[in-house]
């Protein structure tokens, strides 16, 4: 099982990314908005699972655990396959869907594309229970937020720091940020919450300062 892919992006085109991974170029379906997030060339990491079938071997991606559970439970429900549970994540985040299940809507699952009402009276009753409403969120927001989070995380561990350590700085800055900024205001620039996280953890890698300072830049001509 695959697990997770990290390795430079060769390709973006619609919902297929292409990693390379040992010198082996694996194709990726995500969803729009973290195909958009990636750049050519640059290094990422996706956590995934391969889907089985007769005629194919298809790995779907995702930016956050979250995603990826969320999209799991997605697929056990009965008619929904993995293209339907990846077009429910393409439009609804994780919190969104737990919100629905929570208040019984199956009406924003029929806006998908493939999704009918019985589809989607089926998500609300098999999720019941399933999933953990926490403070809402914009989608934009959350989409903005969630390449900036993987985009951050992937230049961490680059710098050297375990993707533990990693993920709990940046979990933890965007969570300060978001409740600073406030529910509805514009994700954070990468550059800004790669300084905030490298000041969380401390001056362990010697070169922070000017990784810091090359994002900045980065961001600055962007």
């Amino acid at each position: 099982m695959i697990s997770s892919v990290r390795g430079p992006v060769r390709s973006a085109v619609g919902s297929t990314v292409v990693i390379e991974v040992g010198g082996v170029g694996l194709a990726v379906q995500v969803t729009p908005a973290t195909a958009l997030g990636l750049r050519i060339d640059e290094e990422a990491r996706l956590v995934t699972v391969l889907i089985v079938r007769e005629d194919s071997l298809t790995l779907y991606g995702f930016p956050s655990g979250d995603e990826l559970a969320v999209f799991e439970l997605l697929v056990g429900v009965t008619g929904v396959g993995p293209k339907s549970a990846l077009g429910v994540l393409a439009v609804l985040t994780p919190n969104q869907i737990a919100q629905a299940v929570a208040g019984d809507d199956d009406g924003v699952f029929r806006k998908v594309s493939g999704i009918g009402p019985k589809t989607a009276k089926l998500i609300v009753l098999s999720l019941a229970g399933k999933l953990a409403v926490t403070a809402a969120t914009s989608p934009a927001r959350a989409r903005g937020a969630s390449s900036v989070a993987a985009s951050v995380l992937a230049a961490l561990i680059g710098l050297g720091w375990s993707e533990r350590v990693a993920a709990e700085a940046v979990d933890e800055t965007l969570s300060e940020l978001a409740d600073a900024a406030g529910a509805d205001s514009a994700p954070p620039a990468v550059a800004a919450v790669l300084r905030l996280a490298l000041g969380r953890l401390g001056p362990a890698a010697h070169h922070v300062t000017g990784v810091a300072a090359a994002a900045s830049t980065g961001t600055a001509r962007s």
